[in-house]
């Protein structure tokens, strides 16, 4: 059991230092979440399962603090609100659980994140749809598969893996990166 753990260990490890690939992408991310707060601009975050926490972590970074003491950020995560997400489940549909949210929320100068490992989860992908038709600034954070998400993202977050966890493992780790330079950077 003990290599085992080791192996697992390590292969998470070298996941996560693999995104490294994806600094210019990431910079990228920073800049736009950067530009969108200076403006008067949000974030809105979702995904489904374990990417609807990291989307409700991600959220409350920005909300409470990262590392500084300073004013909340305006974040939303949209499957913390059960009500409308049970609403619009029963009213129109699963798929467009996040999607109706977005309408009811973006505006041009946000920032939207959708989360998905596999790239492809129906919900997520309708809110990438409407927060691209609504002109805000679009992120994909998924797996290395190719995935329908990619076509309608200004910037995708592909994690170098096809391992679920070790792809949620990157993306923590990719969005705390993310939460610490925007800190820094909007309150020197």
């Amino acid at each position: 059991m003990k290599k085992q753990i080791e192996k697992e260990l390590v292969d998470s490890a070298k996941t996560i230092l693999a995104t490294k690939k994806l600094s210019k992408e990431i910079e990228i991310v920073i800049d736009k979440i950067y530009r969108s707060y200076l403006r008067g601009g949000k974030l809105i975050i979702f995904g489904n399962g374990g990417s609807a926490a990291d989307a409700q972590h991600f959220a409350a970074e920005f909300v409470c603090r990262f590392v500084k003491e300073r004013r909340p950020l305006p974040a939303l995560a949209l499957a913390s609100n059960t009500s409308a997400v049970t609403a619009i489940g029963n009213d129109y549909g699963y798929k467009y659980i996040f999607s109706k949210q977005i309408e009811a929320f973006a505006k041009e100068e946000d920032v939207c994140i959708g989360i998905s490992t596999s790239g492809n989860s129906e919900n997520v992908l309708e809110a990438v749809k409407k927060a691209k038709s609504l002109g805000c600034f679009v992120v994909c954070l998924t797996g290395q598969k190719k995935a329908k998400m990619h076509g309608y993202a200004d910037v995708s977050l592909k994690i170098p893996s096809k391992t679920t966890w070790h792809i949620q493992e990157a993306h923590a780790a990719v969005l705390h990166l993310i939460c610490k330079i925007v800190e820094e950077r909007l309150f020197p």
